[in-house]
């Protein structure tokens, strides 16, 4: 098993059901967080293996939000 390591945290804004923020789909405010994190830690999407990503509402979001975050965010398709 390899070690796991945390690099770079983000999280995205917070706003009211049916707000500002509510024509954006999740994992677009997704890619633009994952994307901030790996700036922040130095690294490129392609260095990533994982990431891990939480949601509360998944209803209406396509069938693995957290994955086409990462992608979105520059991601290798290896990554899980």
């Amino acid at each position: 098993m390899r070690e796991a390591v945390i690099v770079s945290a983000v999280r995205t804004p917070i706003g009211s059901l049916g707000g500002a923020l509510s024509t954006l789909k999740s994992y677009d405010l997704g890619a633009v967080a994952i994307a901030e994190a790996l700036r922040r830690a130095g690294i490129r999407g392609e260095q990533v293996d994982e990431v891990i990503i939480g949601q509360v509402l998944e209803a209406g979001e396509g069938q693995h939000p957290a994955r086409i975050a990462s992608l979105k965010a520059g991601s290798p398709t290896r990554c899980r």
